[in-house]
């Protein structure tokens, strides 16, 4: 099989499903494994490979049965950005709108934030939940947001492994696999993509996005599932805040209207496509009224409250977020050396700079502090007077508040002459 597909060869499903399961039991050694890796690398997989090797992974363990939750389940991912906090605010959003939200989300690594490490800044929620009382809280409030248990795609996490160590990660095929796999395992019905480009994705340039896109959403077509995209901008942070604690904070705003344009357009952009598959909303416009609706009334805070509460968390931190999130020692301006125009805001070097005060992890085993971060960032265009906070930087000790303010005065860049972030929202597929 491994010369087979060395030499450019199309494996059989029956081939596809020998690999994972040698990867699962263990019967391949982790240099057969690597090998075959690699002549996927260099070869690539048509998309019925693509499809097969998704299959063969999502079924290596427990698919979740969800069928005694009633509606069409929808779910939504993002393959990474900077300040990205969108799925926190985005799923009660839905859910209120009556479609319900399975969502198995995972850790921060790099650059990029993991959704359970801002829901855990919130005192007491607890992400670990067993299949069984994830498919019963789906089934009583329509949400639950979780982490990966170890029965489901058990296969991706070895074969993650070795692409890790290998320089196999960058395999658009292999990529689509290991997100749709453990997607498709929650026991959804459908599936919206946020698939990010620019400084702080993953895919640093549109084109590799839009194949990424592509061959996801022809997995989720093969598969039977309602799979679609949309192609987002990640060149400056989304929002104003990158950190865990000061993210959720930030998404409570956004629930409550209040939010950063960026943010509020992002989420309800996806939001939209999640009704539209669920059946919530008939088009675009209907879909986009109630998702509004929803934050004004109430309803959409409230189905966070009820998340939160679900899951051992205090609750009342939807109405003080302030005073029941963890907070860092010092809250430091970073303040701007001369007037102008927000010309650049890199979000990758913002992200390093937030991995510096130990918002995030650089290898798996690191613990995150929860209560670092980034706040009030200024944006690309906007008009700063001298003294003016370009940012406020929340740290725990003065090394790392040090480092940070280098890195920071980096990535913002004020000048003279106006300046225009693209467009957030490129391009829809599927």
């Amino acid at each position: 099989m491994i010369a087979r597909k060395r030499d450019g060869a199309v494996l059989s499903e029956a081939e596809i499903q020998a690999f994972v399961r040698g990867a699962t039991d263990g019967s391949w050694a982790d240099y057969q494994l690597t090998a075959m890796l690699m002549a996927i690398y260099l070869n690539g997989m048509t998309a019925e490979e693509t499809a097969a090797y998704t299959r063969a992974m999502m079924n290596s363990g427990v698919v979740a049965d969800l069928s005694q939750v009633k509606g069409i389940k929808v779910d939504k991912h993002s393959t990474g950005g900077v300040g990205d906090k969108v799925s926190l605010p985005l799923a009660a959003m839905v859910v209120a709108c009556g479609v319900p939200v399975p969502m198995i989300s995972g850790r921060g690594l790099g650059h990029s934030g993991g959704t359970l490490d801002k829901l855990e800044s919130i005192p007491g929620f607890n992400v670990n939940l067993s299949l069984e009382a994830y498919r019963e809280q789906v089934t009583r409030i329509g949400c639950a947001l979780i982490g990966q248990t170890a029965d489901l795609a058990p296969s991706d996490k070895k074969l993650y492994a070795l692409r890790d160590v290998t320089a196999t990660v960058e395999c658009v095929p292999l990529i689509c696999g290991s997100i749709m796999c453990k997607k498709l395992a929650e026991g959804i019905d459908g599936l919206v993509l946020d698939v990010k480009y620019g400084r702080g994705a993953f895919m640093k340039e549109i084109d590799r996005a839009r194949e990424l896109a592509h061959g996801m959403v022809e997995i989720g077509r093969e598969m039977g599932k309602d799979v679609r995209a949309l192609i987002t901008a990640m060149d400056q942070p989304l929002g104003r805040a990158v950190g865990n604690a000061v993210e959720v904070a930030e998404s409570i705003a956004c629930l409550k209207g209040e939010g950063p344009a960026d943010l509020m357009e992002v989420t309800y952009a996806l939001g939209v496509e999640m009704l539209l598959i669920g059946g919530a909303a008939k088009d675009a416009d209907a879909a986009q009224a109630m998702l509004e609706g929803v934050v004004h009334s109430g309803a959409a805070l409230n189905a966070f409250r009820a998340v939160i509460e679900a899951q051992g968390g205090n609750a009342e931190v939807c109405d003080d977020p302030d005073g029941l999130l963890p907070r860092a020692a010092q809250r430091v301006p970073l303040q701007a050396l001369e007037a102008g125009v927000v010309q650049d805001v890199d979000a990758m070097a913002v992200a390093l700079a937030a991995l510096k005060l130990g918002a995030g992890r650089a290898r798996a085993e690191d613990a995150v502090d929860h209560a670092v971060g980034i706040t009030d960032l200024v944006k690309i265009g906007e008009t700063v007077e001298k003294g003016q906070p370009l940012c406020v930087v929340h740290a725990n000790d003065d090394d790392t508040w040090a480092a940070a303010e280098v890195m920071l005065r980096d990535a913002i860049v004020v000048g003279e002459g106006a300046a225009k972030a693209p467009p957030l929202i490129v391009e829809r597929i599927g």
